[in-house]
C-alpha cells in the first residue's frame, strides 16, 4: 500500500455562505472515499479564524521518488572505492583519547 500524507485546505473567514457551500461540495466530490476528511475551525481573534479541511492523500510520483532517496527504498549499490576505504578504516587500531601512547 502506498504511503499517504495529510494535506490541508484553508478557507478564510471572509467567504460568503453560498461560495463556502459550493467550495465544500467541490472538495467532497474530488476527494477519494478513504481520504478521512475533517473540517475544523482554527485560529483566534488576533490572527483571524479559518476553516481547515484536512485529508489523507497518496504521495504523488514526484514526492514518492524524492522520499525513496531518503528512506533507502531504492538505494544504489555502494561504490567499490568507498567500500575499500571502509575496509581499510576498519583495520585501523582504535586508541581511547584518554589513554597514553
Amino acid at each position: 500500500m502506498p504511503r499517504r500524507v495529510k494535506d490541508f485546505i484553508e478557507i478564510s473567514e471572509y467567504t460568503s455562505l453560498d461560495d463556502l457551500i459550493r467550495f465544500l461540495e467541490i472538495i467532497r466530490g474530488t476527494l477519494p472515499e478513504e481520504s478521512e476528511a475533517e473540517l475544523k475551525i482554527r485560529g483566534d481573534e488576533v490572527f483571524g479564524r479559518r476553516l481547515t479541511i484536512t485529508f489523507l492523500r497518496d504521495l504523488t510520483d514526484e514526492e514518492a521518488s524524492l522520499e525513496a532517496r531518503y528512506t533507502g527504498d531504492s538505494t544504489p549499490e555502494p561504490d567499490a572505492a568507498i567500500e575499500r576505504l571502509r575496509a581499510k578504516l576498519d583495520k585501523v587500531p582504535y586508541r581511547d583519547a584518554g589513554s597514553s601512547p
